[in-house]
């Protein structure tokens, strides 16, 4: 089965927001750079997702200047596409199924800012539209939101993909599958 990994939001923008002091991985890079030589290493298509809202002029909004990706982050390279949202999904608003149908996958790795929000939307949507998912936890990020703290976020949408919509793993996990020590996080 032909697998994708999908890069969900890891852009500029957050690092941009207030916010982002509260975020609990801040070096996300890290983590989506390891999925990303993974994927090219399998020969699995890589699909770069940044989210956009055009005419807000907030750092999503791409007249601004902050909707690209981290610069901390591996290039994309010729053939793996950059999408650009603006649902909080990357099938809504994009062509991510048609270029996924065309390519013959049948697997998606879902990693990217947002745990709860854009990134587990996406696994579910994913799941819905028949796409086997794997939710990579630790190369997800989010900050604390409704007296919650980001661990027990990111455990909610765990407890809540798990067996149902994705199969939840590590980048570690998916080293070791792969035949590669794990580095270090």
């Amino acid at each position: 089965m032909k697998r994708a990994l999908i890069v969900i939001d890891v852009q500029e923008s957050f690092r941009a927001r207030p916010e982002w002091d509260r975020i609990a991985d801040p070096r996300i890079a890290e983590s989506v750079n390891r999925l990303v030589a993974l994927a090219r290493a399998a020969g699995d298509l890589v699909v770069w997702v940044l989210h956009t809202e055009p005419g807000t002029g907030n750092v999503f909004d791409p007249a601004e200047g902050h909707v690209r990706p981290m610069a901390e982050l591996a290039e994309p390279e010729a053939g793996e596409p950059v999408l650009y949202k603006t649902s909080h999904n990357a099938f809504t608003t994009t062509h991510l199924q048609q270029l996924l149908t065309v390519a013959g996958v049948g697997e998606l790795v879902v990693c990217g800012i947002r745990t709860e929000q854009c990134v587990e939307t996406t696994a579910r949507v994913g799941s819905d539209l028949g796409y086997r998912v794997v939710f990579v936890t630790d190369a997800t990020t989010t900050e604390p939101r409704g007296g919650l703290s980001a661990e027990e976020i990111v455990e909610r949408t765990v407890v809540a993909l798990r067996g149902r919509f994705a199969e939840v793993t590590t980048v570690a996990q998916l080293e070791a599958a792969a035949g590669l020590a794990a580095s270090s996080a």
